[in-house]
Parts: structure tokens; sequence; C-alpha cells
């Protein structure tokens, strides 16, 4: 047997595969075509069960056990995800769109995990994407040598979900040019993939099977990049995916994925509760233009995610973990936060200065420890 080698980031259906073996047995209810959860089991597994679940009377799953508690990975609203579900239940497209770092991507392959059992028929959209890479290409060798044929055919994620009846996973759809978008129209609506090379033969029409739908996901602040047509918008269901908005919620998640992250390097996490909730906060206020007491905050022109919130704690846990005793990681926060701020424009700079120069500083002056060692770092910004 030939050994599986490392992988830095397991896919939803590796990572949670216990889990969604016991929802399959756990859940026996009504399921849409080709469907390997029902939809309530689908939202359970994503927004997790709280209280522990038990495997009904008699049934068993080999290296499963009989009660589990389903953790949850998507930090949102329950309402968003069961919306999420039935659209896929229909059979129609899903778009969910929503400002950079939100977790839309994450919200997609959790979905089509649940759904069909594969996240990873997956197409990237750039500007370079073409037409092929979603519909099909060809084996160039094997087509000099016997012609058009099923055997020289190259199908794209887009086919092969079509064939299996599997769900399929546009990323960045609006960085797509028109032409390839509206690629996508004829697949959404007619359910079906024409090959002319193959005219003539069985193979010359590709039907989808049931279950067979797309999930896309765009950035709020790309919608300039290829604006979506029309005729492409209607043939999606739209579901905006926010920023978390709960202080502890985002803290606990920041903590979590940090700690996974280092987890994965063989690094413990170091960083304590008081410098993560220092972290979420400032992140908040610069993101949301207010801080959690009401003062207006100037916000920078990068987008203040919740993912760039990971990156820092686990840059931040990477620091303690490799160069320990150097300096606690609240004196390297000002730092990390001036490079996230200046990724768009280096004049954000200025404004998180600002923000060190207000609500900072208004924290510092109310006592607070945390904020007042935060306020003495203000020379770290003004370097």
């Amino acid at each position: 047997m030939t050994a599986v080698a490392p992988r830095q980031v397991e896919p939803a259906e590796d990572a949670h595969h216990a889990e969604l073996a016991f929802l399959a047995a756990y859940d026996d209810g009504p399921r849409p075509p080709g469907w390997r959860l029902t939809p309530r089991a689908v939202v359970t597994y994503i927004v997790g069960s709280g209280d522990p679940l038990a495997l009904p009377k008699g049934v068993t799953v080999d290296g499963v056990p009989s009660r589990m508690v389903i953790s949850a990975k998507f930090v949102g609203e329950r309402a968003l995800v069961e919306r999420a579900v039935v659209t896929l239940a229909g059979e129609r497209g899903l778009l969910l769109v929503g400002e950079p770092g939100t977790a839309k991507s994450m919200l997609s392959e959790l979905l089509a995990a649940a759904v069909c059992g594969s996240s990873q028929l997956v197409v990237q959209g750039t500007a370079g994407t073409t037409e092929d890479q979603l519909r099909y290409g060809w084996n160039y060798a094997l087509l000099l040598a016997e012609g058009p044929s099923p055997r020289a055919l190259v199908p794209s994620p887009v086919l092969t979900a079509m064939r299996t009846g599997g769900v399929v996973r546009v990323e960045e759809v609006t960085r797509c040019l028109p032409e390839v978008q509206d690629a996508l129209v004829s697949i959404l609506s007619d359910r079906r993939i024409a090959v002319p090379e193959l005219s003539g033969t069985a193979d010359a029409t590709v039907h989808a099977s049931p279950g067979f739908t797309v999930i896309a996901t765009a950035n709020l602040r790309d919608r300039g990049v290829s604006e979506m047509s029309a005729a492409l918008k209607r043939r999606f269901n739209f579901e905006a995916v926010g920023p978390i908005g709960d202080l502890s919620a985002e803290i606990a998640l920041v903590r979590r994925q940090a700690s996974a992250a280092l987890d994965r390097v063989k690094a413990p996490f170091a960083v304590d509760d008081v410098v993560l909730e220092a972290l979420v906060t400032a992140f908040r206020d610069l993101r949301n233009g207010v801080s959690e007491e009401g003062w207006a905050v100037e916000r920078p022109s990068t987008v203040m995610s919740t993912a760039e919130a990971v990156s820092v704690a686990t840059s931040l846990g990477l620091a303690s973990t490799y160069f320990p005793g150097d300096r606690d990681p609240l004196s390297l926060l000002p730092g990390h936060l001036l490079g996230v701020v200046r990724k768009d424009d280096p004049g954000d700079a200025a404004r998180l200065l600002g923000y060190w120069d207000g609500a900072v500083r208004r924290r510092a002056e109310s006592g607070s420890r945390t904020w007042r060692r935060m306020w003495e770092l203000r020379d770290v910004l003004d370097a």
C-alpha cells in the first residue's frame, strides 16, 4: 500500500471524514438526488451540533463512535447556511459574495464536501482563465495520434461534476473575462455541454447528472474587474457573507485557526487571550470605522478581515516559538498591524497612527493596562 504524503492542508472531506460518516448514518431523512447527507445534516456539519449526537439504536459505522459532537466550522448566521443549502437542493447556482477574508471559499468548500463528498472540483477565476477550463480540453498527443475521441478529451472540473452529479466551485468568478463567464450561462441553463468534435457519437453531448450544481464566489471589491452579465446573475441565488458580528466569537475563531496553523508546523500557540483580544479589537475598530466604545475611527482602504487577523496571530505565535524571550507578543502587534494596513495604500499608515492617537490613547487614559502598553508602542508606527 502506497503511503499518503503529508499535506499542509487537508480538504474538508478528509479533515472531517469521521463527522461526515457519522452524520450520514445519524440522519436518514430525505436527501436530494446525489446527496451524501440530508440538507439538515449538511447544516449541522457546517454550524455544529452544540450538544453530542447519538446514532440511532442498532446503527454502527466502522471507525466512528456512536456519540459525537459535530464541531462548528463556519462562524456566521445559521439562516444564511440554511438558505445556501436550500439553493443547492434545488440544483440552482449559488453565489457567495462579500468582502475579502469573510470565509466565502471555506463555506463553499464545506458545502461541497458535505453535499457530494468532494470539494476538489475547483476552477480558480483569473484574467487568464479560459473557456476550456469551464468546458473541456484535449490531450494533444492522443488527439494527433487518434483524432477526436473520448479518450483524448480532458474534462474540466465542471464537466466532471456534471458527469458525477457533483458540486463544482468557481472561485472569484468576477475575475474571469466576460466571454468565459458567458460559458457558465448555457451550462446553468441547459445543464449540458456539447462536444462538436465528437459529433455523430454518443459522447457528442454531456448531460448533467442529478445533483450537479455550481457554487461561485465573488469579492465585493472586485465588481469592476468583470461585471457579471444580467443573464448570468439570474442563474444564481446570491448570499452575502459578512464579517463576524460578535467579538468573542471572532477571538475564538482567530485562536482556533492560528492554533491549527501552528500545529501544522509542530509549534505551540503561546499567544495569550489578552493579546488576542487587543488584536481582534483593533481589526474590528479599523474595519467598522467605529470603536467598541462608539468613537469614530478612520478606516484604511485595506480590508481588515478575520483572515488577516488569523495571519497576524499566527505570526505572533511563530515569533514566540522561534524567538523565545526576545519580545512579548504584544510589543510585536503594532508592527504587524502596520504591515497589514499598508498593503493597498502606503498612506493608510497615517490612518493607523490616527487610530493610535484616538481610540488607543483614550483606552490607555481610562486605565487599561493592555492599551496603555499599546500606547507606549506608538513610536513603532511613527518610525
